[in-house]
């Protein structure tokens, strides 16, 4: 019988890093997110009750942490990425001191109070560069009376644990079971395979045509896509590596976007990794004057490749993520099989939601190694 471990993910998303760390036997007992669709969607994927969906600022929890304390004083983790847009280098503010970074010491403070067996902290590759500082504001909280955390931080990408994408995290662990944080970050890397392409995230879907009418996201067809439909899927590795070994047999979310003529045509000239400064669209790119700076505004993605980063900037468009076979962008569902999420994970709210919340989780299979990792020191 395999055991299961409680953790609590603040800032949780959608679910992206929850997801991976129950694929490698924890369950989520308390999840916080400020945005209600993402969090809905988090909620109606794992049937949770509403009352362990906490939908707000995480302020709120940190006012009433005493009783959070008395609830959750056993837990085994707390996992989270609190967002942080001052850690430039350029920014010589301490991070911790910067208003716009008022999450960040949610977190810790959050941290201090429950003092799991084991956290987690996820973000973007700058906060590497700030270490020295994010290594003193942890100790601050958690090691002012003794030294009770070991923890380090390491910079992960995706593509390094099956991920068909180029993405760099930089994950912080820690714990205080007296177990060397290098020695987790070994055992996370053992784990290390080979990347998919993207033509494995992609092959077997629907092809989808071109999408008539603007504004129009309750048409279902072969052109708009389909919210559900039944759905024969091809079974191949990848297949596996993101669904396991259950047959499914209903797609989700694989709808397209409505894009102008010019942009339709834009598509099907470019090639495989052709971008906005490829000779083919030279006559209608719109623009030409700025492309050394725009110079990806557009770019086809390339089928034996790994994907570029997805972003939550595809709930505007998807010029940036040109699908190698057709003229469009890639739909909800295809980016989230590229950020390893199984096919029947579902996706709640208006469909620049969908890409939203994609393109703001992490990969499934990172979190999935990372989970695997810890779960073997317990």
């Amino acid at each position: 019988m395999s055991m299961h471990f409680d953790f609590i993910d603040l800032f949780a998303g959608c679910g992206g890093l929850s997801l991976g760390l129950e694929q490698a036997g924890f369950s989520p007992i308390l999840v916080n997110e400020i945005v209600p669709q993402f969090a809905e969607t988090y909620r109606l994927n794992r049937n949770l009750d509403n009352s362990s969906v906490f939908v707000g600022d995480i302020c709120e929890l940190n006012n009433d942490i005493a009783t959070a304390k008395s609830k959750f004083e056993n837990v085994t983790l707390v996992c989270g990425g609190p967002p942080c847009q001052g850690f430039s280098m350029a920014n010589r503010q301490r991070i911790i001191d910067d208003p716009r970074n008022m999450l960040y010491k949610e977190y810790l403070k959050f941290l201090c109070a429950i003092r799991p067996a084991f956290f987690i902290m996820e973000n973007v590759r700058g906060m590497q560069s700030r270490w020295d500082e994010i290594e003193s504001d942890f100790n601050t909280y958690l090691n002012q009376e003794r030294h009770t955390y070991n923890f380090t931080g390491k910079l992960l990408l995706a593509e390094d644990f099956g991920v068909p994408q180029h993405r760099e995290r930089f994950i912080v662990i820690g714990n205080r079971l007296g177990i060397a944080p290098e020695v987790i970050f070994d055992k996370i890397f053992s784990l290390k395979r080979t990347p998919f392409v993207l033509r494995d995230a992609l092959y077997g879907l629907p092809s989808l045509g071109i999408k008539a009418e603007k504004g129009r996201n309750d048409v279902e067809d072969d052109n708009s896509g389909y919210t559900q439909i039944d759905f024969s899927y091809p079974v191949t590795d990848f297949y596996h590596f993101i669904n396991g070994d259950r047959k499914l047999s209903v797609l989700y979310n694989h709808k397209n976007r409505y894009n102008n003529p010019r942009d339709v045509e834009i598509y099907s000239r470019l090639p495989q990794g052709g971008n906005s400064l490829h000779p083919s669209i030279a006559d209608i790119m719109p623009y030409s004057r700025r492309n050394g700076i725009f110079k990806d505004k557009y770019f086809k993605l390339q089928e034996d490749r790994i994907c570029k980063t997805i972003t939550s900037h595809m709930r505007y468009d998807c010029n940036m993520y040109i699908h190698p076979w057709y003229s469009r962008g890639l739909s909800p569902r295809e980016a989230a099989r590229i950020q390893t999420f199984p096919d029947d994970f579902i996706l709640y709210g208006a469909q620049n939601s969908w890409y939203a919340q994609i393109g703001n989780a992490v990969p499934v299979k990172l979190a999935h190694a990372i989970g695997t990792a810890i779960v073997s020191f317990l």
